[in-house]
């Protein structure tokens, strides 16, 4: 059996940093995402500060909201929680 080498990213970028990037990028705040997925505030912004992690049905929201597909989101997620276990076992 080989194993192939996969490259590991070194930074654990939370998904909410490019949330918070995405939001910038289209002019919109928190509070009107929001509104727009029906969610608290409090919920975006304790994404974008990695207070909470994206779920399928929040990832689900942001699809319908911003176009980027669920599977984007939940990849996002996915890596950052990896990431985040690799250095704390390391």
């Amino acid at each position: 059996m080989t194993t192939e080498s996969v490259p590991q990213a070194r930074l654990a970028i939370p998904p909410g940093e490019f949330l918070k990037e995405e939001l910038l990028a289209r002019r919109m705040t928190q509070r009107q995402l929001a509104a727009q997925i029906g969610r608290p505030v409090h919920a975006v912004a304790d994404v974008v500060r990695a207070r909470r992690a994206i779920t399928p049905s929040f990832a689900l929201d942001l699809e319908r909201a911003l176009g980027a597909s669920a599977e984007f989101w939940l990849n996002l997620e996915a890596r950052y929680q990896l990431t985040l276990l690799r250095q704390r076992s390391a």
